[in-house]
């Protein structure tokens, strides 16, 4: 998934963090899986077409998909994810 989204220009960069252990309530009962956290960078014109994307490639019925925004970032690390989001 994280090589798709950035060779389709729909992330800069993705950070996959494995072994995170989840705990929690899938239709009534209590579920535990192993799992990786994406961390995805995009923008927030892109954000709708990542979410779309994720949702089509991610096996779960529903997906974990926070967007966080941020107010500051080094302005060379935003001129390089502008430049890496444009094909």
């Amino acid at each position: 998934m994280a090589r798709t989204l950035v060779a389709e220009h729909l992330a800069g960069c993705v950070n996959i963090l494995p072994g995170v252990q989840s705990v929690y309530r899938w239709q009534g009962d209590v579920a535990e899986d192993p799992e990786s956290m994406l961390l995805i960078k995009t923008s927030g014109e892109k954000y709708p077409e990542l979410e779309a994307r994720i949702k089509s490639l991610h096996p779960y019925e529903v997906p974990e998909i926070i967007a966080l925004q941020y107010d500051r970032a080094l302005p060379e690390f935003q001129s390089w994810l502008r430049e890496a989001l444009n094909p």
